[in-house]
């Protein structure tokens, strides 16, 4: 998901989804019927390009908003607004807190996973479209941010969902050839809005992302299906919520929301603090790329080491350690593209290797394994908050005066000091778990 998904969170939310499957009971469904085959064929292949593209295309475009966002800022029209970033975290925040929302309804009313991607296409579509006309800062928050976010949130639960149907005992390998997904837009996106901005502008070239996402998913649109017959209703085991009473619980869900204040700053602030720094515009695309590259590395060897069951707290309080660092020492005293380089490359690793500990911090908690998926939601909807806030917040952060051999270039002082701060909250909690007893079995 942010890349909700990052990579890793796309085999977390796999997880969760399929355990909670245990507890899914379709009475509509017979086992005498005749169905295509899992795992391979032509429909199950299908089904995962078309799941392949959409989370490319489709969540590549949100998480590129800091070329956007470094445009909007040099617009007369827009210049000096504090309003500018609440349009890229609104837009990933809503995909975050829709969670407790979507997922449930996807399993309790299969029959209508299709109609649920299509009409979140749409919404997508319609979202891309009425921001080219938007003349207004008010107007992108609600078109590009609040109608996009919903448009990807009604899309992205009944993917996984189907993509589950049809892969099972080769899961491994589909789910591995989807989460190639985000590091193939991840690279590519930022340079091609970065491209389009300059050249075209912001209307035309959020019209043209429209007709290019048309092109690219819409012929894909037939092929998302799900392969189990869809009933009308289907019933969820029900979920022992005996866990809001546990303190590593709620350790667990104040890590995250502090985690996620910081966590979405820097690829939103990185192409503007090149640009503030005098370098050229597309070396702050490059940043984000590098970032984007280096994150799916940081999700695989977190989520292996999770898996390998190394200490989760150990795992937790390592990453938060390393990020503290890094924003306050390295992106705070950069003044040069090499500098930049080394924070991207570190903080997207460790930034987003936090993020693929997720399912594991829900298995550390939950008492059933059918309750994963309910805990896997709520620190989703914890996530959501704090990139919805971070927006807000690094706005009123941001110093008019620049100071070009000043801490954070003088005008991201303490937007730098607050995702430092944000990082080391993260690591308090997560040292005070250290003092609260856990399940024997974190699986």
């Amino acid at each position: 998901m942010t890349t909700a998904a990052t990579s890793h969170e796309l085999q977390d939310l796999n997880n969760a989804l399929s355990r909670s499957e245990i507890g899914v009971h379709d009475e509509h469904n017979s086992p005498d019927q005749t169905l295509p085959p899992v795992d391979g064929g032509i429909q199950a292949w299908r089904v995962l390009l078309a799941a392949f593209m959409f989370e490319a295309i489709l969540w590549g475009f949100p998480l590129s908003f800091g070329i956007f966002q470094e445009y909007y800022s040099s617009l007369p029209e827009f210049e000096g607004s504090p309003y500018i970033t609440y349009i890229g975290s609104i837009a990933t925040g809503i995909v975050y807190m829709g969670a407790p929302l979507m997922a449930p309804l996807v399993k309790r009313f299969p029959m209508y996973q299709r109609h649920m991607v299509v009409a979140g296409w749409i919404i997508c579509l319609a979202g891309m479209v009425a921001g080219s006309f938007a003349d207004t800062i008010g107007a992108l928050i609600v078109t590009q941010g609040v109608m996009y976010g919903v448009g990807y949130l009604v899309i992205f639960y009944p993917v996984v969902s189907m993509v589950n149907q049809w892969w099972v005992a080769r899961r491994g390998l589909a789910w591995g050839i989807l989460l190639g997904s985000s590091g193939a837009s991840g690279v590519a996106y930022p340079f091609i809005i970065e491209a389009l901005l300059q050249k075209y502008g912001y209307k035309t070239t959020l019209r043209a992302m429209a007709i290019a996402t048309i092109v690219m998913t819409g012929p894909l649109l037939p092929s998302m299906k799900g392969r189990l017959p869809a009933s009308h209703r289907s019933s969820l085991a029900k979920t022992d919520w005996s866990f809001i009473r546990k303190p590593i619980f709620w350790l667990y869900i104040f890590s995250t929301m502090s985690q996620s204040l910081g966590f979405y700053l820097p690829s939103l602030y990185l192409p503007s603090y090149v640009a503030t720094a005098g370098m050229q515009s597309k070396f702050g695309a490059t940043l984000i790329a590098l970032m984007n590259v280096s994150s799916v590395l940081g999700q695989f060897t977190y989520g292996h080491l999770s898996d390998a069951r190394f200490s989760l707290n150990n795992l937790l309080l390592s990453t938060m350690l390393v990020l503290t660092i890094v924003a306050l020492a390295l992106w705070g005293l950069a003044t040069s593209l090499a500098t930049l380089v080394v924070f991207a490359l570190i903080y997207g690793f460790f930034a987003y290797a936090f993020l693929a500990m997720r399912v594991r911090m829900g298995t550390a908690v939950a008492s059933e394994q059918t309750d994963t998926m309910t805990m896997f939601c709520l620190f989703s909807f914890a996530q959501g908050i704090g990139n919805v806030l971070a927006g807000p917040i690094s706005g009123a952060l941001l110093s008019p005066d620049i100071d070009m051999h000043g801490y954070g270039l003088g005008k991201y002082k303490a937007l730098v000091i607050f995702t430092g701060c944000a990082m080391f909250a993260n690591a308090g909690f997560s040292a005070l778990a250290y003092l609260v007893p856990m399940k024997r079995n974190t699986r």
